[in-house]
C-alpha cells in the first residue's frame, strides 16, 4: 500500500478521536458543570468564579469545528473513490457548521462581557446583567441545536459511501445514519416539542466511535483503489 493511503486514513482517525473530548468539553462538560437551569443567579455565580473553565469551554468548542472541517477533508479522501461528488458533502456541511460554531459563540462571550461588570454595562443594575445573561445563554443554547442539523448533515453522505463501499464494513455506515437522525431529531424536538428533555443523539453517537477505530486500527490496513 501506498505510504501517502496510511497517512489519510490514520491522520483523518486521530482527527476524528480529537474532535471526542473537544466536543464533550467544550459542548456539554463544560456548559452543564456551569448552568444550573433552576437557578440563573447561581449559573451567573458559577461563571464568575470558573471564568477560565468558561473560556476554555468556548476555546474546545471552536477549535472542534475547525479540526472537523480537517477530518471532513480527510475522510472525503477515503471516500473518494466510491463517489467523488457525493463525498465534497462531507466537506461542504462541515464548512457550514464551523462558521454557525463561530458566530454562536459570540453568545457566550457576551455573557462574559455582562459579567465582568464592563463600563458598557454601568448604566444596568446586578438584576439587568443576570437578565441579559440569561437571555444570551439561551440564544447559545438554540444555536446548539441549529448547529446539530450539520453535525447531523455531514454524516449522511458519509454513512451513504460508506454502505456503498467495499473495504469499509457496512455496518458503520448503517450506524453513522442512524448517528445523523439522532441529530436531527434534537433539531427538530427542541424547537417544535420543547416539553420533550431528552437529547436523542446521546444514545446514537456509536457509529461516530466505530467509524474512529476503523480508521485509526484497520482502514490504514486496507488497499483502497484511488481513480
Amino acid at each position: 500500500m501506498k505510504v501517502a493511503q496510511i497517512k489519510i486514513t490514520r491522520i483523518a482517525g486521530l482527527l476524528y478521536l480529537l474532535q471526542i473530548p473537544l466536543g464533550v468539553f467544550g459542548i456539554m462538560y463544560g456548559p452543564k458543570f456551569l448552568i444550573d437551569k433552576s437557578s440563573w443567579s447561581q449559573t451567573i455565580t458559577n461563571i464568575t468564579s470558573n471564568e477560565f473553565i468558561f473560556r476554555l469551554s468556548i476555546v474546545s468548542a471552536i477549535l472542534c469545528a475547525l479540526v472537523t472541517i480537517a477530518t471532513a477533508v480527510f475522510i472525503s479522501e477515503v471516500l473518494k473513490p466510491v463517489n467523488y461528488r457525493i463525498a465534497k458533502w462531507i466537506v461542504i456541511f462541515t464548512l457550514v457548521l464551523a462558521p454557525i460554531t463561530l458566530l454562536n459563540k459570540l453568545n457566550n462571550i457576551a455573557v462574559l462581557l455582562i459579567t465582568q461588570k464592563s463600563e458598557y454595562f454601568v448604566i444596568f443594575s446586578d438584576q439587568d446583567r443576570k437578565s441579559l445573561s440569561y437571555l444570551f445563554l439561551n440564544m447559545h443554547e438554540y444555536g446548539i441545536k441549529i448547529i446539530n442539523i450539520f453535525f447531523g448533515l455531514w454524516l449522511l453522505p458519509m454513512g451513504y459511501l460508506i454502505i456503498k463501499s467495499k473495504y469499509i464494513p457496512k455496518i458503520i455506515g448503517f450506524l453513522l445514519l442512524i448517528t445523523c437522525i439522532g441529530y436531527l431529531a434534537d433539531f427538530i424536538t427542541f424547537f417544535l416539542f420543547s416539553e420533550f428533555k431528552i437529547n436523542i443523539s446521546q444514545y446514537t453517537w456509536i457509529g461516530e466511535v466505530y467509524m474512529v477505530l476503523w480508521l485509526i486500527l484497520k482502514g490504514a490496513k486496507k488497499q483502497i483503489k484511488y481513480e
